[in-house]
């Protein structure tokens, strides 16, 4: 048995042999891989219109390369920052956003966008109070999985005071409204309670439970219910309520196996709406084709499963909090990145969601980027303790 353990925790921690400064290098490696490319994709997505609306064919890709340099200076700190930092300001996080939430919402402070009201405008920048929420309800929920560990598994009080939260924040998110941020929240916070030891039978309950009250907002709402029917059948009205969809349906044909080509795509031109945003994937399908997308779609997979063992190894070391974070980033990439690209698809009901590090964004990329930042700062401190575990084991059971 102690060999067993010895062995266990050797394995833990030959996890990753490979580091680029002493962090995770495939995960970095690929995360930058994906940044890069969206800045790329972003640039040809975008080229068209941005020579028109600006005289500048250039005037997307240079204010998402200032996100990611500022995504990537947050994430470089963020690197250096202790995970139980995280946990002791979680509370006040949660705290901030709701009221940035609220802050938006008040006339003469919240900019209103295509109907929308979702941004503060603080000088030359705009933020958009859905993407900071995203990382700090992550870290109260974490938080709150470690404090109330057994309540969540076992009662049902402590598996309803953090959805009663995540209600409020998702009234407030409605109301701006921003349905695509309450799904992946839901989805997310789902997720983090199951992975955290709650009850299947509990968990199914609550699931069927939000699918409804999500699937009534949608229905209710005139304006979801437009985008849920055109979503049935878009080539019903294929110039007015279907446009967006069907034209990217033609994109993802024209692409074929290996696409028309980077920087070669038809719909880009004035005919597919928001093709550097919410339907740049739609765009990389028809520019690269079938492989193209099956490898951009394997590229996420990858985060999102190394985000599910570093949080494993997380929690067999009895780092709860740093478990239950890991895993919340990699649920809300996932399922962000599923939604967008499901929607690019015509398998899902359009919900406004960027791709992570890809669509142009600049709230969305920061905010990314620090998640991204917490996951490797995550991993780097498994391995420490793996090897001070590893340290004291390997005397004790030398004979």
């Amino acid at each position: 048995m102690h060999n067993k353990q010895q062995a266990t925790l050797s394995s833990q921690s030959q996890v990753n042999k490979k580091l680029i400064a002493g962090y995770d290098f495939w995960l970095m490696g690929i995360s930058l891989l994906i940044l890069c490319f969206g800045l790329i994709m972003v640039t040809s997505a975008s080229i068209s219109i941005s020579a028109k609306e600006f005289d500048d064919p250039l005037f997307y890709l240079w204010r998402q390369s200032v996100a990611a340099l500022i995504g990537l200076f947050f994430a470089s700190i963020i690197l250096k920052i202790p995970i139980h930092f995280w946990e002791a300001v979680s509370v006040s996080l949660l705290m901030m956003g709701i009221f940035l939430l609220i802050l938006i919402l008040i006339p003469g402070i919240g900019k209103e966008v295509n109907g929308s009201m979702r941004w503060i405008q603080l000088g030359p920048f705009s933020l958009q109070a859905s993407e900071p929420v995203k990382l700090f309800f992550i870290a109260y929920l974490a938080g709150y999985m470690v404090r109330h560990r057994e309540t969540v598994r076992t009662n049902f009080t402590g598996f309803i005071s953090p959805i009663i939260v995540l209600t409020l924040i998702s009234i407030l998110l409605l109301l701006e409204p921003d349905f695509g941020a309450t799904v992946v929240l839901f989805g997310t916070a789902l997720g983090m309670l199951f992975m955290g030891g709650v009850s299947l039978i509990r968990f199914s309950a609550w699931v069927s439970v939000a699918v409804a009250f999500l699937s009534t907002v949608a229905v209710l709402s005139p304006y979801r219910l437009q985008r849920l029917m055109s979503f049935v059948d878009p080539w019903k009205d294929p110039y007015d309520s279907g446009f967006q969809l069907t034209q990217a349906l033609i994109a993802f044909g024209q692409g074929d196996w290996f696409g028309v080509g980077l920087g070669s795509s038809v719909q880009k031109l004035f005919y597919l709406p928001e093709a550097h945003t919410d339907f740049i994937f739609s765009v990389l399908a028809e520019e690269l084709g079938l492989l193209g997308s099956i490898t951009m779609i394997l590229l996420y997979s990858f985060i999102v499963w190394r985000a599910f063992v570093i949080g494993h190894i997380a929690e067999r070391v009895e780092k709860y909090f740093a478990a239950y974070f890991a895993y919340g980033i990699g649920l809300i990439i996932g399922i962000q990145a599923y939604i967008n690209i499901g929607v690019n698809m015509g398998v899902l009901p359009t919900k406004g969601l960027t791709l992570p590090l890809m669509s142009y964004g600049g709230n969305s990329l920061i905010v990314f980027c620090m998640l991204l930042g917490i996951l490797l700062r995550v991993e780097y401190e498994n391995r420490q303790d793996t090897r001070h575990i590893i340290t004291n084991v390997e005397p004790a059971y030398a004979g």
